[in-house]
């Protein structure tokens, strides 16, 4: 017998048989409460001098306590009281080493040998060069196999002189060589699902398709990773507590999550003999929006798998973190096919049975370790556990066993899903409801569909709503953002001014969003937004520009919508969260409900806002808490015909496992690191010169090209009449008199020190930084371009605006100002060299940012009548990293073909825009 729901509401006794009857009582008794209930203060915030057996990770609910915003004693990080930051690790799941037998190792015991054989040994490569070159032609250049052919053929004539031969007779010769290497060698398998037999000559073709689903095994992909000695120094051997030094939680990578801390406490409380192990997490992923291999009357959507162990960073910047280890086959059909509820639990009983069968081999190792060499050397017992899986909407329905337009995660109303009060979803609520009410109870009062059975039924201690997590890209940014707010703004747009009017003011929007300034890294948009293939990167780009765009043409309210959703977005995507933080986020969703009303008021949205994909914003508080893990991987959306793409694949991933070999053997330097298979291409598209690279983490430096342009005055007088810039010799001197007297007041310009050697002129400079949040390398570090140049890729004049810090005791836009480059130059006095920058200088409006669109406002500072621009000189090494600024466009349209290159050049005021990326969303308060 079901036991029956209870009232969530401390002293209250009724109970209930359906969720709806719940739901109408809370309604009817409760309604003065707020609709999600809060966990207490002990919940949400543990002393960090318990005893870690004792943390209470089980919270039901998804929100930290109210009270703690009027909490006197509350800080903002990053304040010291003396304390030490703490990390306490799991005190059972502890990754302890141990012999290949699995038998503990006493402490500092030596590591065992990781290779045997000749350690100078490049094979199959004869030696260096070879291997460098079969990898410069297959991954790197991705060169053709004519082209191959013919380059081998010249350079066998070429070597034909001296009685030698080329490296490689062919590209057979180079193809059949990579696949020789041993390292990173999990071959592609097959198996195929076939269709019932004695099956009527009229049923559909679905019905009688043979399906081939493509896999690796994951067990072996899961020990390559856990061998991989790339991942040393950057990965996590036991789940751990992080409190700062406030005593706050803190949570970073996933090995800090609840998750894993709880789950390492079943796994212990169930099977002492584990005591030791190491909690092995595996993440897995799927995303047919962004990739899919079609072939016939079947689609292919891969599947990823990453494991919870390496840091964040490792895993945003590929590194062989995470990979695809299987293709699941999604039939197709014709359209009258669409709705048939036959054909829709054919579709997830294949994607479900598929799931389990290239899984399998997990199974074993979730209940009894298996012995895996680790990425420092050492072999420990490993136990697996399905930790999450990431997800788009549409994708958690299939996986779930949800009922379309339900919430996967909890019990709230389809149609009311932010108003109802609701309790999490688990596998076994929900088995009890199936075996208690009928199909059609299930469907219309659980929304649940019983016809599906999750593959994780095949797996210990695994539930399939614990384990989904959102897509942010495609779930919240394309699916909230572009489909949702930037359509409902269009529309409210017709609702209030006409169709006509509407569509002049549209327009002009995508004018405002076309002349928005470069910035590296950012996408531009030439045409505004109309053009028809949305993905999910566009509706990334369009949400850094939208704000200002719209500012004077929609209310306060609808900007402060948009404002708190971008503000929530990207907070959620930080590379570490606390409790400040997530505090942070609720205010910021709490502000995006209350504003995004003016869609229901302006008869845009009457019906309200039960939005699954809205929705699952009130659960991201809790899944950081849970994870720490946000999108853990880029994807490429090249793909080829699905055979080769597999074998390209399998080749691929054994060059950079023999990269890895080489270095870890000292035969290659970790210079010679090949860049992330996905990395961000440098040259796509104008405006866009960023990357990541795979550097320690070091302090943050600007620095000049390597090579001086040719063509400019080497004396500053002569300079400063070709650049029209008669300001300059007089601020070079000042720059060099205060770096040469620092704090000292300026005195005369005649006893100003004389620059009388040659001055070298740069078009750029590289600003290297740690952005852990954005793309970076594994690290954290990321290096952008600052253009200063006359003439960009040959048809107009570029001038980056960068941040320069005047004061490192104030933090954010308080201790910095903005600086528009307008020369990069160095010179050498008294064998001193001085690389500096020519800035037009940007002062601060108001004390704090715009109340409105939540971006501090600057304008360009001038002086005397005629409003000449303020000046200096400043050295490169104040230069924090690039700034993007957008105008503040006013109430007027902008004029026919204004051009985006005068943007900086012509308006009043601009916005600094924080939401450029994530970087400049964490120093931009």
């Amino acid at each position: 017998m079901l036991s029956r729901l209870a009232c969530s509401f401390h002293g209250c006794p009724e109970t209930f048989k359906s969720q709806r009857g719940w739901t109408k009582h809370i309604h009817t008794y409760h309604s003065s409460v707020d609709a999600i209930p809060n966990p207490t203060a002990a919940d949400s915030n543990p002393h960090s001098g318990s005893d870690p057996q004792e943390f209470n990770f089980n919270s039901n609910h998804d929100l930290i306590n109210d009270d703690y915003f009027n909490d006197p004693n509350s800080q903002p990080e990053g304040h010291s009281n003396g304390r030490q930051s703490q990390y306490i690790p799991h005190p059972h799941l502890r990754g302890d080493p141990c012999d290949l037998e699995g038998n503990p190792l006493p402490p500092n015991a030596p590591k065992p040998a990781r290779y045997v054989g000749p350690q100078d040994s490049w094979a199959p490569f004869g030696d260096q060069a070879e291997y460098l070159l079969a990898d410069f032609l297959f991954r790197k250049e991705e060169m053709s196999a004519p082209n191959i052919d013919f380059l081998m053929e010249l350079w066998a004539f070429k070597a034909a002189k001296y009685e030698e031969d080329s490296p490689f007779k062919s590209h057979r010769d180079v193809y059949a060589t990579i696949d020789v290497i041993r390292a990173g060698d999990v071959p592609w398998q097959c198996f195929s699902v076939a269709p019932q037999h004695n099956l009527d000559s009229d049923v559909p073709r679905w019905q009688q398709t043979e399906y081939q689903v493509w896999y690796r095994d994951p067990d072996a992909v899961i020990q390559a990773m856990l061998a991989n000695p790339d991942f040393a120094g950057q990965f996590d051997y036991s789940p751990y507590v992080h409190y700062d030094q406030l005593g706050k939680h803190r949570w970073k990578d996933f090995m800090s999550g609840n998750y894993a801390w709880r789950k390492s406490d079943t796994i212990y409380k169930n099977d002492p003999s584990t005591e030791g192990s190491m909690y092995v997490g595996i993440i897995l992923g799927s995303d047919k929006t962004t990739v899919s291999v079609a072939t016939g009357h079947v689609e292919y959507h891969p599947l990823y798998l990453s494991i919870g162990n390496p840091h964040n960073c490792v895993r945003r910047a590929h590194r062989n973190a995470v990979t695809p280890i299987g293709f699941l086959a999604i039939p197709k059909a014709d359209r009258k096919y669409d709705n048939d509820v036959q054909f829709r639990t054919f579709k997830r009983q294949l994607y479900h049975s598929s799931l389990a069968a290239i899984l399998k081999s997990l199974q074993g190792p979730m209940t009894k370790p298996i012995v895996c060499r680790c990425p420092d050397g050492h072999f420990r017992r490993v136990i697996y556990d399905l930790a999450a899986f990431i997800a788009d909407y549409p994708e958690q329905v299939m996986l779930s066993g949800i009922v379309q337009n339900w919430c996967v995660k909890c019990t709230a109303l389809p149609e009311d899903l932010d108003g109802s009060t609701a309790e999490r979803r688990s596998q076994d609520y929900t088995d009890v409801l199936v075996e208690t009410f009928n199909s059609d109870v299930l469907w219309d009062q659980y929304g649940i569909d019983d016809d599906i059975v999750p593959f994780t039924n095949d797996f210990p201690h695994a539930d399939i709503h614990e384990m989904l997590s959102p897509d942010l890209l495609h779930q919240v940014i394309k699916g909230c953002f572009k489909d949702h707010l930037v359509t409902w703004t269009g529309e409210y747009l017709k609702e209030v001014h006409g169709e006509a009017r509407a569509n002049d003011i549209i327009d002009d929007i995508d004018h405002r969003i076309a002349a928005t300034p470069s910035f590296p890294g950012l996408r531009r948009f030439p045409e505004g937004r109309r053009f028809k293939q949305w993905t999910g990167d566009d509706s990334k780009a369009l949400m850094k520009v939208y704000i200002p765009a719209i500012v004077e043409y929609v209310p306060p309210q609808l900007v402060e919508c948009l404002s708190a959703f971008l503000n929530f977005c990207y907070l959620v995507r930080r590379s570490e969260l606390g409790e400040d933080s997530l505090a942070e986020i609720k205010q910021a969703l709490q502000h995006f409900h209350e504003a995004r009303e003016i869609f229901r008021d302006s008869g845009v949205r009457p019906n309200g806002f039960a939005l699954p994909r809205q929705h699952s914003m009130v659960h991201y508080i809790r899944l950081i808490q849970e994870f720490a893990v946000k999108k853990p991987w880029r994807r490429s959306n090249r793909y080829e015909a699905l055979g080769q793409m597999l074998l390209t694949n399998q080749r691929l991933d054994k060059l950079a496992a023999a990269h890895v070999d080489f270095v870890a053997r000292g035969l290659l330097p970790a210079s010679h690191a090949p860049p992330p298979r996905c990395s961000v291409d440098v040259t796509m598209g104008e405006g866009i010169e960023n990357d990541a690279p795979d550097i320690e983490r070091v302090q943050g430096s600007v620095i000049l090209a390597r090579t001086p342009q040719r063509g400019y005055p080497r004396t500053l007088e002569t300079l400063a009449v070709h650049l029209q810039q008669p300001n300059l010799p007089l601020l070079a001197r000042e720059f060099l008199y205060s770096q040469l007297n620092p704090g000292a007041a300026l005195i005369d310009r005649n006893d100003l020190p004389l620059i009388d050697g040659p001055i070298s002129v740069f078009h750029s400079a590289v600003a290297t930084f740690s952005a852990p949040s954005d793309v970076s390398g594994t690290h954290g570090m990321h290096r952008e371009v600052i253009r200063c140049t006359p003439l960009w890729r040959r048809k107009h004049a570029r001038y980056d605006c960068v941040f320069v810090v005047e004061d490192q005791e104030k933090a954010g836009m308080r201790g910095m100002i903005i600086g528009r480059v307008k020369l990069l130059f160095s010179f050498v006095f008294h064998s001193v060299t001085y690389s500096c920058a020519l800035i037009d200088r940007f002062s601060r409006m108001g004390r704090g940012p715009d109340s409105l669109t939540g971006m501090w406002k600057v304008k360009p500072e001038v002086s005397g009548q005629r409003g000449t621009r303020v000046q200096s000189v400043e050295h490169v090494d104040t230069i924090l990293r690039s700034a993007h600024l957008i105008p503040v466009f006013g109430s007027g349209p902008l004029p026919d073909g204004f051009h985006f290159a005068y943007s900086l050049d012509v308006f009043n005021s601009y916005y600094v825009n924080k939401f450029a990326d994530h970087h400049s969303h964490e120093i931009v308060f």
